[in-house]
């Protein structure tokens, strides 16, 4: 009877694990979870846990280590969300990645005095240049959680489809597409987006950039030289079409959407847009704007609906796309980007009945078709249902890692103001006289109970005042070695200052550090 008395330090068990030799006592107070994470982290970094060694159960080492089990399951799912370790049902949980060595030449950031994006006006360039550039840690917009992407389901599929291919299979195939693509694309819109089409209707491209140079070619080619775009925009996507040789014109986004009365005063017969959520802002083209621009597309316009990552939401219902409402005016562009990965390279056009025939041709001469072998894996897994499996998994991942930056923005930049939080891989964060005047109240509460705290707002409520250029807090970021876009980069006329930040790539514990370092760049500025 009296056993079940006992004390932890009177028991016979001793405290600490066999396992690594981990010692519990080691753990500051408060942080075990933390402690044991970066344990485990350190273990595979090193290759003291090799990939495929099997962990042990969550219920053993917590009584090992004297544990909550709930301490050694949030450790585990750490490591999971960063693609470290995987359940793999009886087999238990298991190593399955391990952290690329870096060497050591390889910098944090780059060398002081050394040439960034950010010394220069010309924007040709900045974001392949800033891609290149050295960092601890990459909060630059539009990359997915890649550590994510299901390769035993990919190798799967790929193996089913091998199996069935004919040598006839591995020659030339139709440049708009593999027909098993295209009426899964359709099926695919149809459930997630509300899209009714045909796979006849359906173009295979090589992302949303290639649709837009697709586009591009086209309306030049049917007289067309300027297409109005959103301001603030994507600056690749502007590019993109400036390559193609037709004249970007900036139109206004405010929180209803896309001006469609600037865009009639503007003249331009075309326009692209990002309608379910607008890139940077995250906004939705609200129902009258919504009615405004079909009436406008209805007399001629010619709607580009770049519907980059609407599968991606969380704290809102879905936005229907605009193809679903007027099929003869809108020219309809996705992706898997960044649902699965960027080097897939694979996406989808919809475009308008009198257009099919030119944008077909168009991709006929610049590529012959995409490859037939990855567009018949990705038919596979849209039409099994591991898609969507897929895409519940990343939502859950995503709005985890989306709700880390939100807090971590609320304690080291709480004069900013938040933007488009409610779906998408990124968020905006904006500096202006507004955000300012918000910020001043921190300084008013240097009073506080919490005098840390208070003293913390109170440095970045004036550093909101001293934010003249987003270019320099970008800067001042990357030199601790942080990524992220200015979001002056993405606009055409003058602004807010702001950024632009994603949260899906990275796991937690960057994505709060990274945040805290901006806090760190905002009060050197």
């Amino acid at each position: 009877m009296s056993r079940s008395k006992e004390s932890p330090a009177e028991g016979s068990k001793p405290i600490g694990s066999d396992f690594l030799q981990l010692d519990i006592g080691q753990a500051p107070p408060g942080g075990r979870t933390e402690w044991l994470a970066d344990r485990l982290r350190s273990a595979i970094a090193d290759g003291s846990l090799p990939v495929g060694t099997r962990l042990p159960a969550g219920r053993v080492l917590a009584e090992e280590l004297r544990v909550s089990r709930g301490v050694v399951t949030e450790a585990y799912a750490r490591l999971a969300e960063a693609g470290q370790i995987a359940g793999r049902g009886r087999l238990g949980t298991v190593v399955v990645a391990a952290p690329a060595p870096v060497p050591p030449a390889v910098p944090a950031a780059p060398a002081a005095g050394a040439a960034t994006p950010f010394g220069s006006a010309d924007r040709e360039g900045v974001v392949d240049a800033l891609r290149a550039l050295p960092c601890r840690i990459d909060l630059s917009p539009g990359v997915p959680d890649l550590a994510a992407f299901p390769r035993a389901a990919w190798l799967r599929a790929e193996r089913a489809v091998l199996a069935d291919l004919t040598p006839a299979d591995f020659g030339y195939g139709h440049p708009q597409g593999a027909p098993a693509l295209r009426r899964a694309v359709v099926d695919w819109l149809a459930r997630n987006r509300g899209i009714r089409a045909d796979p006849g209707e359906v173009v295979v491209v090589a992302g949303v950039a290639q649709a837009l140079a697709l586009l591009a070619q086209v309306l030049r080619a049917d007289g067309v030289r300027r297409i109005a775009v959103e301001d603030p925009g994507s600056l690749g996507a502007r590019q993109q079409l400036a390559y193609g040789g037709l004249e970007p014109v900036a139109v206004p986004v405010d929180p209803a959407g896309l001006d469609v009365a600037a865009l009639r005063a503007s003249g331009a017969p075309a326009v692209l847009m990002t309608p379910a959520h607008q890139f940077p802002t995250g906004v939705v083209l609200d129902g009258e704007r919504r009615r405004e621009l079909l009436r406008w597309a209805a007399g001629g316009g010619v709607v580009i609906e770049d519907d980059y990552d609407a599968e991606h939401r969380y704290d809102r219902p879905p936005v229907p796309a605009l193809r679903s409402l007027l099929p003869e005016g809108v020219c309809y562009t996705g992706s898997v980007s960044k649902l699965l990965a960027p080097a897939l390279r694979v996406g989808w056009l919809l475009v308008p009945p009198r257009l099919l025939d030119a944008v077909t041709d168009a991709k006929k001469y610049a590529d012959l078709g995409n490859g037939t072998l990855t567009q018949l894996v990705l038919a596979r897994l849209m039409a099994s249902g591991e898609l969507e499996r897929h895409l519940r998994h990343v939502r859950r991942r995503h709005r985890r890692r989306r709700d880390v930056m939100l807090r971590a923005l609320r304690t080291h930049l709480p004069g900013a103001r938040v933007h488009g939080a409610a779906a998408g891989l990124h968020l905006t964060i904006t500096f202006d006289a507004e955000d300012a005047a918000h910020a001043e109240d921190a300084e008013d509460a240097a009073h506080a109970e919490d005098a840390e705290d208070a003293e913390d707002a109170a440095h970045a409520a004036h550093a909101v005042d001293t934010v003249a250029s987003d270019v320099g807090l970008a800067a001042a970021a990357l030199a601790l070695g942080v990524k992220a876009h200015p979001l002056s980069w993405h606009r055409m006329r003058p602004g807010p200052p702001g950024l632009v930040l994603g949260y899906a790539a990275g796991p937690a514990h960057e994505i709060e550090e990274g945040v805290a370092l901006l806090g760190t760049a905002l009060r050197t500025l």
